[in-house]
């Protein structure tokens, strides 16, 4: 029974580091259909995800709700800078140079948050309360629950915002083909504005949830956002079910390995499975789908 226990402890555990990773996946996933490069800048979204709900919280006194709130579109408004500040004067159409760029605004929006919230660990609380619940003989912690719930709230709104709203259905269109978009009508600049916008929103959520179960910091964003971005790639990169599968693919295989194996390899699980699907798979567990 106890063996039991402890794998269904290890398989929640994996569930939950999975659900970060594939909304890490879902924000490359969506900037990369609309503009086709890899955008470097989403792993500082989930750090400054966490920034700002420890500000809302500390500085600014909101309530958590609130606070979560306030957060996301603060992270969605700070894409939206990066990207009309620092990609769209950019006159290289590389997608080469592109992801270059993102990498260097990358580096300058770490610095920032170093200059803002400094270089110490912060903590921020859970949303809810830190008494553990029981559930198949493990003990899961409410913000367990909130990461799980969240996550998969936002997977059934951006189902519908793609598939019922004009903006989404603009975005889909954009990321078919540009130059047909352009032709009919649609303001492509936006487009691709409002595909930032909602990948910081993503990556801001990430980090919200994330952090409560975790140190906060400037960098903390690098590690976790590299993993979406392996997760990504193992799921078929651009594939939004791809995205989810290797997200909690990737999750599962992380907790079980450090379980089963060594929890010093914790880290090491993500990029050893994206080496192998890499040589075996290079367009992923469901490429081309999505």
């Amino acid at each position: 029974m106890g063996n039991l226990q402890d794998l269904m402890q290890f398989i929640f555990a994996g569930l939950t580091g999975g659900a970060i990773y594939a909304l890490v996946a879902l924000g490359f996933g969506v900037v990369y259909n609309t503009m086709g490069i890899v955008n470097f800048t989403q792993v500082d979204f989930v750090s400054l995800g966490g920034m700002v709900l420890y500000t809302s919280l500390f500085t600014a006194g909101l309530p958590m709700p609130a606070a979560l709130v306030a957060a996301i579109l603060g992270v969605s408004l700070t894409a939206l800078v990066v990207e009309e500040l620092g990609i769209r004067p950019s006159r290289s159409r590389s997608h080469l140079v592109l992801i270059f760029l993102t990498i260097g605004l990358s580096i300058i929006l770490r610095g920032l948050m170093k200059l803002v919230w400094g270089k110490n660990r912060l903590a921020v609380p859970p949303l809810s309360g830190e008494s553990p619940l029981h559930l198949l003989g493990a003990s899961i912690l409410p913000q367990t629950l909130w990461i799980l719930g969240l996550t998969a709230l936002t997977i059934v709104l951006l189902v519908l915002f793609f598939r019922r709203t004009s903006l989404g259905l603009a975005m889909r269109a954009v990321a078919a083909n540009e130059a047909a978009a352009a032709v009919v009508g649609l303001k492509v600049w936006r487009v691709k504005a409002a595909s930032f916008a909602l990948a910081g929103a993503l990556g801001g959520l990430a980090g919200c949830l994330v952090t409560p179960i975790t140190t906060l910091s400037y960098d903390v964003g690098v590690l976790l956002g590299l993993k979406g971005f392996a997760a990504a790639i193992l799921g078929g990169f651009g594939s939004f079910p791809g995205a989810i599968l290797g997200g909690l693919t990737l999750g599962l295989l992380e907790s079980l390995g450090a379980a089963y194996l060594s929890s010093a390899y914790k880290d090491v699980i993500a990029f050893v499975v994206l080496l192998l699907v890499l040589f075996v798979r290079p367009r992923g567990l469901l490429g081309g789908e999505g």
